[in-house]
């Protein structure tokens, strides 16, 4: 399986703190049948993204976990002002691998009228967002539409493997998988931190998505897709999004 997102680098963000976590992460993941998983640090107003650093870091993670895996380039976008111009003018700095895809995050608290603008303009350079696990995000659950729109421009989008375990709570859970159900997810990635809360494992949440939605399915989501982003090529195939309004179940979990 192919990781696209983790904080598996140590001491630049909220993830692992120092090298040893970071080689016990990596450990963890090969053992849970992951080959190749992307470095994805925050990049924003808290832990400022420096692609040198980066870089480095990924080559000595490489090193102490004596190449056990393929560590790749990439970075957790966040999607405010600074950074977005930045990356505008700088496309390949923030994405995957320094080619055409970017993890974004789009913000918990408050999704901006101008957040489809951004996201097209974006697009219009050939960066693709993916948009990082909108099933955890309190706005997005309320306004699913505008994640709807953003499919329908050409974004892409990754549930957390946590999320489809309940790891976040059951409305998280219950959204993940409708928007599975809905062919609206194109990626199941870790987005780890750590080996207990949030561990850099894909294995049980393949094993729920293949019991419940098809082994070819889970391949795509763990497997094709990630490859394809990795290669900076285009998804071998996407379904069309047809997100309707949430089912009845979803919205008994509100009640």
């Amino acid at each position: 399986m192919i990781d696209i997102h983790s904080h598996i680098l140590p001491g630049l963000d909220d993830g692992s703190p120092d090298l040893e976590e970071s080689v016990a992460m990596v450990r963890m993941a090969v053992e849970a049948g992951t080959s190749d998983i992307v470095a994805s640090p925050h990049a924003d107003l808290q832990y400022p993204f420096d692609p040198e650093v980066v870089e480095s870091k990924i080559a000595e993670l490489t090193v102490a976990s004596e190449g056990v895996i393929r560590i790749h380039y990439g970075c957790d976008f966040h999607l405010y002002y600074e950074n977005v111009q930045d990356a505008l003018a700088n496309p390949r700095k923030y994405a995957i691998n320094h080619k055409n895809y970017v993890l974004a995050e789009p913000s918990e608290l408050l999704i901006l009228k101008t957040t489809d603008q951004v996201l097209e303009r974006m697009l219009s350079i050939g960066l693709i967002p993916i948009i990082t696990h909108p099933e955890r995000n309190s706005v997005l659950q309320h306004q699913w539409k505008g994640l709807e729109r953003w499919v329908a421009a050409g974004c892409l989008v990754q549930v957390t493997a946590q999320s489809l375990l309940g790891g976040f709570g059951r409305k998280a859970q219950v959204f993940s998988r409708e928007l599975l159900q809905r062919g609206f997810v194109h990626f199941v990635a870790s987005d780890a931190h750590d080996r207990k809360r949030r561990p850099p494992r894909l294995d049980e949440a393949y094993g729920t998505v293949v019991k419940q939605f098809g082994r070819e399915t889970a391949e795509r989501l763990f497997l094709t897709n990630p490859a394809a982003v990795l290669r900076g090529e285009p998804l071998p195939e996407i379904e069309p999004a047809a997100l309707r309004a949430p089912s009845q179940k979803w919205w008994r979990v509100w009640a």
